[in-house]
């Protein structure tokens, strides 16, 4: 797998905001096809080197002994939708990327989000640390994670804003200069200079491109020889029609060896999948979460984010 093979050859309600940033316009845009309110964006030279439903009335998924193995699986398009929440599977070669990335100096005790606006602290994980009473209903092992990567959970990033897009990621003006990000780096390299992390959970997708999955290794593969791990997680919606953002985000998992978080399976229980559509934004459909689903966003985060922690740091 991809993975061994790099660390072969190196030592390695409240709603969104209501108006998105435009993603810029470029000549080569007018022959690739492009999807949603997006355009293709030519890849930068990269560097190699609240209303809150209480935790008790959430029951954690658990991954089924069943469930198709990573290193193992032959995935076809339909493959990704029996995998687990959880995973049940962390590769161990992903402990020598993140002792890699000690040693580079990145933060034992800190993650970042690569997401659009849902997975902003206010909808996401920011009540995780500003609500105790959401926090005393932790099980032990989830507060010993948010008590590890406090300071982590409610922080706005470069990373992490409306209408984000894997090719935003990696265009330098999306930042618009601030987050102490500078105009000569994208959202990801300031992220990755400013935060340290050693863990990036990645939940893109509801904006899409034709691009998506190119631009998807590219983002995998910088975090790699930085020494972070990456946690790929499949989306809520199907705005694309064909599932095919899901899949490809469950084949790169599997090609790098990576931890997949299948949101997707999480809300199969949910009428309309815990999704509706929100007043302004009509033309993008039903992809925003609603209460119930926000919570289980939150809680299997909080604990795919455990278990990847637990298992390459032998915790």
């Amino acid at each position: 797998m991809k993975l061994i093979l790099r660390f072969g050859l190196s030592v390695f309600l409240v709603a969104c905001e209501s108006t998105a940033q435009p993603l810029p316009t470029h000549p080569a845009a007018a022959s690739t096809q492009t999807f949603a309110t997006s355009v293709a964006i030519p890849l930068p030279h990269l560097p190699t080197a609240t209303q809150q439903l209480q935790t008790t009335n959430y029951k954690s998924p658990q991954p089924s002994p069943q469930s198709p193995n990573f290193s193992s699986a032959t995935l076809d398009p339909a493959d990704w939708k029996d995998l687990p929440v959880i995973p049940s599977h962390i590769d161990k070669s992903l402990r020598n990327v993140y002792e890699y990335g000690l040693s580079l100096g990145n933060d034992p005790h800190a993650f970042s989000i690569f997401g659009d606006c849902q997975e902003r602290p206010a909808e996401f994980f920011g009540i995780v640390e500003t609500d105790s009473s959401f926090y005393s209903g932790l099980t032990h092992d989830l507060q010993q994670a948010v008590d590890n990567f406090r300071g982590s959970f409610n922080r706005e990033s470069p990373t992490a804003q409306d209408g984000t897009t894997p090719g935003a990621l990696l265009w330098t003006q999306w930042h618009q200069g601030n987050f102490g990000c500078s105009f000569s780096e994208t959202p990801v390299g300031c992220e990755l200079r400013i935060r340290r992390p050693s863990f990036v959970i990645m939940q893109i997708g509801s904006h899409f491109e034709s691009r998506n999955t190119e631009y998807l290794e590219r983002i995998i593969n910088q975090l790699l020889d930085a020494g972070v791990i990456p946690i790929l997680a499949t989306k809520a919606d199907n705005r694309e029609l064909d599932d095919r953002v899901n899949h490809d985000m469950v084949s790169l998992a599997f090609e790098y060896d990576l931890p997949l978080w299948n949101f997707w399976a999480a809300l199969s229980d949910l009428s309309d999948r815990g999704l509706y559509v929100m007043e302004g934004r009509e033309l993008q459909g039903a992809i925003y979460l609603n209460d119930e689903a926000k919570q289980i966003h939150r809680m299997t985060g909080l604990e795919v984010l455990n278990v990847v922690w637990r298992a390459v740091t032998e915790k």
